[in-house]
């Protein structure tokens, strides 16, 4: 028996940028309709994946200016 894949597995490789350019994509792809139900199902879990991704790097930068700020010190 095959080990089932995780869906949307490739999105954890994913740079800020690239998830946030193929979250706008699936936002386009939702917002001009015509796809199916299954399609556009498939759609919203990439897309909240991806948001999910994005906000992932926004909070590690998050917590590294934190932590560089902290370095630096308080300000004279």
């Amino acid at each position: 028996m095959a080990a089932e894949q995780k869906p949307n597995a490739d999105i954890e490789a994913l740079s800020y940028e690239e998830a946030r350019e193929q979250l706008v994509a699936v936002v386009g792809k939702l917002e001009a309709g015509g796809a199916s139900l299954e399609d556009s199902l498939a759609l919203w879990e990439r897309g909240e994946a991806l948001a999910r991704r994005c906000e992932e790097w926004l909070e590690g930068a998050r917590k590294r200016l934190a932590a560089a700020r902290n370095q630096a010190g308080p300000e004279s």
